[in-house]
């Protein structure tokens, strides 16, 4: 992949739970600088992660000093995140609704629109790609291989931004995986819970072919009818 003025070096995570850590480490062992940050004071998460290779920080400040954040909470408190201190930035959605932790929301399960638009919506100033959502912390931990290695997995990404997609693919594939791009941030819903790529451990090729699918499937027929 080439470089680019949107090359991501700096990565800051937002949510210190088993994705975000797991993240964590994989961008520190790629050579990222990365900052983690929960709700509040980041001291009680500052030991865990110190030893994925991380700095414990507020989220402000991970906001201010990365090249782009990672979004790895709950849905339903995206509201929480810094907006300002994200404008112009590139956001990485990595959030699905789960009801038992987001409540019974409607708002996240319109099939007329994808929850990373909404996270759009909010974000207004910021270039939101959907990475990471579709496949569990422990295949995140468990797959990643070096680049163009035998067997490895992919990860798809979906977004509005062609310079904001290159650089989280580049990220795809520094932290382990095959980047994917299943297209605009609408596409995004593809790579939701109740879609076939939800939950994939598949290569690129596999992966594609579940994209390809979506239009035809159950899911995406009921998308389909909403979008009209």
């Amino acid at each position: 992949m080439t470089d680019s003025a949107d090359r991501i070096r700096t990565l800051g995570i937002l949510g210190a739970g088993r994705a975000g850590l797991v993240l964590a480490r994989l961008a520190a062992e790629a050579g990222y600088r990365v900052f983690v940050a929960r709700s509040g004071d980041p001291a009680p998460i500052s030991r865990r992660v110190a030893a994925v290779g991380g700095i414990a920080v507020s989220a402000v400040e991970a906001a201010e000093r990365s090249d782009a954040v990672l979004l790895a909470l709950p849905l339903s408190r995206h509201r929480e995140i810094p907006v300002e201190q994200l404008r112009g930035r590139i956001v990485i959605d990595a959030m699905n609704y789960w009801w038992a932790a987001d409540g019974i929301r409607p708002e996240f399960d319109d099939p007329r629109t994808s929850t990373s638009e909404l996270v759009q919506r909010f974000l207004p100033q910021s270039r939101v790609v959907k990475a990471f959502n579709h496949m569990g912390y422990q295949d995140l931990e468990d797959e990643a291989r070096p680049h163009a290695a035998p067997g490895r997995k992919a990860i798809a990404i979906a977004g509005d931004d062609p310079d904001a997609l290159a650089a989280v693919a580049r990220l795809v594939d520094d932290l382990g995986f095959d980047p994917v791009v299943a297209g605009p941030l609408a596409s995004g819903i593809m790579l939701e819970p109740g879609a076939e790529a939800f939950g994939a451990d598949v290569d690129a090729a596999e992966l594609r072919a579940m994209l390809d699918r979506f239009p035809t499937s159950q899911r995406g027929i009921v998308v389909a009818r909403a979008r009209g």
